[in-house]
């Protein structure tokens, strides 16, 4: 297991080098990491209001003529307001504020349509302690970002979904000290998502931002989860796992303790730092959306310690079947974007997270799919309690250039980034690698290579796709795409009565896939909330629910369906959907509008998953 986590940490560190992070793996250098388990820590949060300037493109300010990125401009924080040379005065002082965590879009009218840089900026008090390390953590910036402090640049991300944890130590001093952050939000034809996305492009310091202090040497990351054995046994309370130390020496002793399971074991570490482990537990209490029971796991070692909240379960699949502790499941779910509901723009407070559970949990709902991108973490948190089962999916979104190298590097890093944040989530039991995506060769290489890293990376769920296409035949679809071969579970999405054909031709439609379970996991139609008329009169409510109600009969009639998501839960922002007066800037595929309106469309699938009337567990 050491020699497996060893070479999966290098394969990280070269991918990302290849993306423009830095790591290091030397001590004394500043390590640009991902720090599981932040928001169990006690931290300093740097949250509330920053200063921000605009550095309107083609942002002269943050890259130099060649394409470098610049140290010496607004990262100096100079205040040059009335010295500096000309079309360099600036005064972060002076500057308004935008609140962190926050998008830009929604707080500042005239940045509404912005993609390009902004600048943060903020001071703060901070007095170190002997014999720590500190960290700068960014729950997530989009889509690019930068961070200076005190002068000196600490790190780069690439990627605007996942988080990220930049050494400070050696660049803080007692008492005044100050954090420039430069964010750009530039969609890049080889970024992931590229240029063309239906969802909205919210720039910005969106999630957490905080600082970490740990001792010097620290748990960086852990696994604890259910040992997995070749086949589901109900008396297994074997729990096994790894905790990893930074700059820990071999023989480091590392202590897992689970109080309320009688489990408690002592490892060492070896010469990776990595320790491990495998201890029993009395009778455990298995996690599921009846029974979402989560154990206080406590982890220590040396002068550093933490504890965590994890269930434990076991899923897997059985030919056609999804197994969730050696039972059947069928998952009755919806899709959902990350954006607030009623006050809009991105998702990032309890507040939010309380709001679309309320939703999901009036919806009758076991099952929810984080679409496209990973979301905030109090969303996993949120299933964990409430016992939501969670696919998570990274933005590989159509027009990704799946021809190229770097591209797929990028891939890798925010695979292992959304895999690391949360691989000890229980309510999570799909990786999604990709939604939507041309069926080519080289696609089919790309994705099935990132398949294959997410296993190495975490054998213990399962991977699955969203795939478009293929084209009705009659009254046939016939799901033939060799992406499939790959995956644990199939996604299928599709818009008969929508974008295609009519509602009453899926009444008769035919679908053959491989021998696999699949979930349905996007169908629906647009309906502005309020708008009503004849069941074939587009945008209306009945519209919506009338196709529903078809999708309904079309469903039943698949033998290894095992889960249904319609899309989506709630409208939300896309710069693509410009019809006035219906869409107005929205996809309104919502069961409920973006003011919290429930459609018809919403009570409609309410009473389907209230008798469990769309699909069977085997």
């Amino acid at each position: 297991m050491s020699h497996a986590r060893s070479s999966r940490s290098l394969r990280f560190a070269l991918l990302t080098l290849l993306v423009g992070a830095t790591i290091s793996a030397v001590s004394q250098q500043p390590l640009q990491t991902l720090l599981a388990g932040v928001d169990r820590r006690a931290v300093t949060s740097l949250n509330g209001e920053w200063h921000y300037l605009v550095d309107q493109a083609p942002a002269r300010a943050l890259y130099t003529a060649d394409g470098q990125i610049n140290d010496k401009s607004y990262a100096l924080n100079e205040h040059p307001n009335l010295v500096g040379r000309h079309n360099q005065e600036y005064d972060f002082a002076t500057a308004p504020t935008l609140r962190v965590p926050g998008d830009w879009n929604t707080q500042v009218p005239q940045l509404f349509n912005y993609e390009g840089v902004v600048w943060y900026q903020r001071d703060f008090d901070f007095q170190p302690k002997p014999e720590t390390r500190t960290f700068l953590h960014i729950g997530a910036a989009n889509y690019r970002s930068h961070a200076w402090v005190n002068q000196k640049r600490v790190c780069d991300h690439e990627g605007g979904y996942t988080p990220f944890d930049c050494e400070v130590t050696a660049v803080l001093h007692p008492g005044s000290n100050f954090i420039v952050i430069a964010v750009d939000a530039t969609r890049l034809q080889d970024g992931i998502p590229s240029v063309g996305i239906d969802w909205f492009n919210y720039g910005g310091l969106t999630r957490d931002v905080s600082l970490v202090t740990v001792p010097h040497a620290f748990i960086d990351d852990y696994d604890v989860h259910l040992a997995h054995r070749a086949s589901f046994d109900p008396a297994n309370t074997a729990i096994t796992g790894y905790v990893h130390i930074v700059d820990a020496p071999a023989g480091t002793a590392v202590t897992i303790d689970i109080p309320e399971a009688g489990a408690r074991a002592t490892a060492q570490t070896d010469a990776d730092g990595n320790a491990p482990f495998r201890l029993n537990a009395r009778q455990l209490t298995l996690w599921s959306p009846e029974t979402p029971h989560l154990y206080k796991v406590n982890l220590s070692a040396g002068q550093d310690a933490l504890t965590d909240e994890i269930g434990f379960r076991d899923v897997r699949v059985d030919r056609t079947r999804i197994l969730l502790n050696g039972k059947p499941v069928f998952l009755q779910g919806v899709n959902l974007h990350a954006e607030a509901p009623v006050r809009g723009g991105r998702t990032n407070t309890d507040e939010d997270v309380a709001t679309l559970f309320g939703y999901l949990k009036d919806l009758h709902a076991n099952f929810v799919r984080l679409a496209h991108y990973p979301h905030d973490e109090r969303m996993e948190r949120a299933a964990d309690r409430d016992g939501i089962l969670v696919w998570s999916e990274i933005p590989n979104w159509q027009r990704i250039s799946f021809d190229k190298p770097e591209v797929y590097a990028k891939a890798v890093t925010m695979l292992r980034e959304m895999i690391r944040r949360d691989r000890n989530k229980a309510s999570v039991i799909f990786w999604s690698v990709s939604n939507e995506t041309p069926n080519t060769p080289e696609r089919t290489r790309f994705l099935t290579d990132l398949a294959q890293e997410a296993r190495r990376l975490d054998p213990t769920r399962l991977i699955t796709s969203a795939i478009i296409g293929p084209r009705p035949n009659g009254q046939a679809m016939v799901n033939d795409d060799p992406l499939c071969a790959t995956l644990d579970v199939i996604g299928q999405n599709e818009y008969i009565g929508w974008y295609e054909l009519t509602a009453e031709d899926a009444d008769s439609m035919r679908w053959t896939f491989p021998q696999k379970p699949v979930i349905m996991s996007e169908f629906g139609a647009e309906a502005k909330a309020g708008n009503h008329g004849d069941v074939h009169q587009r945008w209306t409510e009945e519209q919506q629910a009338y196709v529903l109600q078809h999708q309904f009969v079309m469903l039943r009639n698949i033998p290894q369906l095992r889960g249904v998501a319609p899309w989506i839960l709630t409208d939300f922002r896309s710069p693509t959907r410009n019809i006035p007066r219906l869409q107005d800037g929205y996809n309104r595929k919502g069961l409920i509008a973006e003011d919290g309106t429930k459609k018809q469309a919403f009570t409609l699938v309410q009473r389907a998953y209230a008798e469990h009337a769309i699909g069977k567990a085997e």
